[in-house]
């Protein structure tokens, strides 16, 4: 599950990276994904919905394990 999971992440990479953010995966767990927010993703006020509206749908949506993501 995890390879699948950095495939979707990388495939979202090129996005946050050109407005100079990017995201590391952490952690999977039980269907939980930990991921690291970097650069301006880490500071920028709307993280928290390009985490669970972008990230975490685009990663249910593909990888129909994954239950949550969270950001660490």
């Amino acid at each position: 599950m995890k390879e699948r999971v950095e495939a979707v992440l990388e495939k979202i990479r090129p996005a946050l990276q050109a407005d100079g953010g990017d995201v590391e995966l952490v952690e999977v767990t039980e269907g939980v994904v930990k991921v690291r927010l970097k650069g301006a993703c880490s500071g920028c006020p709307m993280s928290k919905m390009t985490l669970k509206q972008g990230i975490e749908r685009l990663l249910k949506e593909k990888v129909p394990e994954v239950k949550e993501v969270v950001a660490v």
